[in-house]
């Protein structure tokens, strides 16, 4: 078993439902985060509202499941994020489970 987190941008919320039950992930959770990339200094400088507020409703999902599904997953995403025309692409990292409380 391992975890997966999986970051994308609000936007893409059923896309990645989608694809989590078609890599037959069937438990995982989801939470809304604020996402933030840092701007250069020209970009910053140029804009008129430089000091507002410059966060993406994000979300972030993970979940404790088998190295398949993560593999079919990834292969989904990978896809996926090869048609997108924004440079918000779908990110995912796995994580190794060492212990948990759940072992036998």
């Amino acid at each position: 078993m391992k975890l997966l987190m999986v970051t994308v941008v609000e936007e893409f919320h059923h896309d990645i439902l989608r694809m989590f039950k078609e890599a037959n992930i069937q438990n995982f959770s989801e939470s809304e985060i604020g996402g933030h990339k840092r701007a250069s200094t020209v970009i910053r400088a140029s804009n008129w509202f430089a000091a507002g507020k410059t966060g993406t409703q994000s979300l972030l999902f993970f979940s404790f499941t088998e190295e398949e599904n993560i593999n079919m997953l990834f292969l989904l995403l990978k896809e996926y994020n090869n048609t997108l025309e924004t440079n918000n692409p779908v990110k995912a990292v796995v994580l190794p489970i060492e212990r948990s409380l759940n072992d036998d």
